[in-house]
């Protein structure tokens, strides 16, 4: 008999028999045995796919023999196909000819809750140890091949349902497989089980179909709850499969938008570690990725990096992603991509000159001559060192030749860099046509890059007018930080204040002090610090001290309480806590300074003890000690005072303006020393009034010195005076 004769025949039995069994169905009767052996085709000689359970062809009769042989083998241990039994192999048929509503409507007539207690009788007594010479050893109720057949029945109508839309009622079904599996084995799936490969798959399948489920119905938490018990109870999953798990838990934890509760583990070891977030559970997992493919269990997975380094970069452990990256066997990321991403971790923990040493390696390299955003990043980390300014101008000037016409995102930023780089380089230019033809380039290359982003960057934008404003153009600068206003929408703290500051420049402070407000109203309470000093600044300028005192009195409590927030939090706002910090430092000390104003020498000694509580070193804490010296008539402790603050910070401009003043205060005599200490002040900061009006006086008492220097001095320290903010504006 031929092959094909041998299939035709069997399709044609099988026929015969799906009409006893739907005819069975119905009437709840059950089929004897000898009634559906000789059918060559049962619901169980038919595979299922791993990805959608599709049906294989009949073209191989040994695939048909095998699977005969599966369903002899379940019908023979049992004797008897039961009702639910018969329905799950029929639900199972019209689903792979793809019948899905069909399908659905046989597998609903399952009694699901009358099988599922001789299930879990089964599994348990499957999983047991078994006993030497034991006679008490029952015969489970079912077969394993009837439990994988009625598992499977299950699986395929949580499939089913899917298919038609009904995500939660799918997760539900799916779930009635890995409950019964649990309450049957609390200590997880033997290794026993690994024989029953059909069961196992079933298994498998709903472990990771289940949170999938879960999120097409919207219910996040659910997903979680589905992850983990996927991935903390011992299902003996393949590698690949658990680490596909892995992953998709990983990157859900990342951009689902849910907040995850930290896990409860019902046993752990003492000591180990316990995500307390998302970002921590989904660094964790990826971490373990990671190290499985160090150790060649899985093959290497690009994504796995990139979403490793989002997760690090959110929590602020940039020096934990750079010894990752370090650690990578050769040849998985490029030697450039390998240093970029060092540079960019190493720059965002504060070590420049690292990443900058990196960044010069690979350009040195003749393969990375046209790294662009290499050289952009490395001119933009020279901005931030005056020694470092002509080298980052020519690595902007390298980098604009090859975008200049290809891309304006990148083109803009190299013109804006190289703005910066030549408004930095100029304050340290003498001549002043020199620095007058600096400070025009500066402004022509932020004009430059204004345009190429058609007005829609709102960094060349801030810049544009910071620039503006600095150079006293304070029109223009005020018409800038209105389109960045706009442009923003009021989402940054340093557009308003930057407004404020340019009307305060304008003598417009109910105008600023209005801005402020606004800024206050729409900003969120730990961001409100640099606005409620600046407002107190504008209170002491229209000489409301008393106000001023209750904002920074304000201020100082915000940031108390702010402090102690973020106690319980680690490196995620490390660098939040230092800025906090900080200002709360500055804050005393402006207090100290309008309590010395005030007379009031008691309250402003306690402002400086809080202060050097903070930090014992600071030069402004120095000066301010200074200044209430001076205010108290102790010139040669205030003298003292100063020195030990351009101790500590040679450049401290404030404290060299007063040390001038002092040393005039006390004999007037040192006339060489004072002008030195001015003209050092006016190099660092030339457009502070009071270093000017200080070395015209300078000028005035000294012999021999034309009166037009003194006036000349004294024109500028006007000039500045009516134009100066009431704080720096950068």
């Amino acid at each position: 008999m031929s092959v094909k004769y041998w299939v035709y025949k069997q399709k044609i039995n099988l026929s015969l028999r799906l009409r006893k069994m739907m005819k069975c169905i119905c009437s709840g009767e059950q089929l004897r045995i000898e009634d559906i052996i000789p059918s060559s085709e049962s619901l169980a000689t038919r595979d299922y796919s791993a990805s959608g359970y599709s049906s294989r062809a009949g073209d191989d009769a040994k695939a048909d023999t095998s699977n005969i042989e599966e369903a002899e083998s379940s019908l023979r241990e049992s004797g008897i196909l039961n009702y639910e039994e018969a329905r799950a192999l029929l639900g199972r048929l019209e689903y792979q000819k793809g019948n899905i509503e069909a399908a659905l409507h046989v597998f609903e007539g399952i009694d699901i809750a009358a099988v599922v207690p001789k299930i879990k009788l089964s599994i348990a007594r499957r999983g047991e140890v078994p006993r030497r010479n034991s006679l008490s050893d029952a015969i489970p109720p079912m077969s394993m091949h009837a439990v994988s057949l009625l598992f499977e029945a299950i699986l395929l109508k949580a499939t089913s349902l899917q298919a038609l839309g009904r995500f939660t009622e799918a997760a539900q079904s799916c779930t009635v497989i890995l409950d019964t599996v649990e309450s049957a084995l609390p200590d997880g799936l033997p290794e026993s089980f690994s024989t029953d490969c059909k069961l196992l798959e079933t298994l498998n399948k709903a472990v990771e179909l289940l949170p999938e489920l879960w999120k097409l119905a919207c219910a996040p938490q659910e997903a979680i709850l589905s992850y983990r018990r996927a991935l903390l109870y011992c299902w003996n999953l393949d590698v690949e499969t658990r680490s596909k798990i892995e992953k998709e838990y990983a990157v859900f934890l990342l951009y689902s938008g849910t907040d995850a509760a930290p896990p409860n583990l019902r046993a752990q070891a003492e000591g180990s570690f316990i995500p307390r977030n998302n970002i921590e559970e989904a660094i964790l997992l990826l971490l373990v990725l990671l190290r499985r493919y160090i150790l060649n269990k899985i093959v290497w997975d690009p994504s796995i990096l990139d979403h490793l380094s989002f997760a690090l970069s959110i929590a602020g452990e940039f020096r934990a992603l750079a010894r990752q990256v370090e650690e990578l066997l050769p040849g998985i990321v490029v030697r450039r991509q390998k240093y970029t991403i060092l540079a960019l971790c190493y720059y965002a923990e504060g070590d420049d000159m690292a990443a900058l040493n990196l960044l010069r390696n690979l350009m040195n390299n003749r393969d990375n001559k046209n790294g662009i955003f290499e050289l952009v990043l490395a001119a933009k980390i020279c901005a931030e060192y005056p020694n470092l300014l002509e080298e980052g101008m020519g690595y902007a000037r390298e980098v604009l030749p090859k975008i200049e016409g290809k891309c304006n995102q990148m083109a803009s930023v190299a013109k804006c860099l190289l703005g910066l780089l030549l408004s930095g380089r100029s304050r340290a230019i003498v001549s002043d046509s020199e620095r007058t033809s600096r400070l025009c380039e500066a402004l022509e290359s932020l004009d430059s890059a204004h345009k190429m982003t058609g007005g829609r960057n709102p960094n060349v934008l801030f810049y544009l007018s910071l620039e503006n404003a600095e150079q006293r153009k304070l029109d223009i600068a005020l018409y800038y930080a209105k389109q960045l206003l706009k442009l923003e929408g009021g989402s940054t703290v340093k557009g308003w204040l930057l407004l404020a500051r340019i009307l305060s420049a304008q003598k417009r402070y109910i105008d600023a002090e209005s801005i402020i407000n606004a800024a206050l109203d729409e900003t969120g309470k730990w961001n409100q610090g640099e606005l409620l000093r600046t407002k107190a600044k504008l209170q002491i300028a229209q000489g409301h001290l008393r106000d001023a005192v209750e904002t920074y009195t304000h201020l100082l409590a915000v940031l108390q309480v702010q402090r102690k927030s973020f106690g319980v939090q680690k490196k995620l706002l490390k660098n939040m806590r230092n800025n906090s910090r900080s200002l709360e430092m500055e804050t005393w000390h402006d207090l100290a300074n309008v309590y010395t104003n005030l007379s009031q020498w008691r309250d402003a000694e306690v402002c400086l003890i809080k202060s050097e509580a903070i930090n014992p070193h600071s030069a402004s804490r120095c000066h301010s000690a200074g200044l209430l010296y001076q205010a108290r008539g102790l010139y040669k402790e205030a003298l003292q005072s100063f020195q030990k603050s351009l101790d500590t910070e040679p450049n401290h401009v404030p404290s060299l303006v007063s040390t001038a003043i002092v040393l005039r205060q006390l004999d007037g005599q040192s006339l060489p020393v004072m002008k030195s200490f001015l003209t050092d002040a006016l190099r660092l900061d030339r457009t502070n009034p009071s270093a000017w009006y200080n070395l015209g006086l300078v000028y005035k008492s000294e012999t021999g010195v034309s009166a037009l220097e003194a006036a000349e001095c004294f024109e500028a320290a006007e000039l500045l005076q009516e134009s100066a903010p009431v704080e720096p504006f950068r």
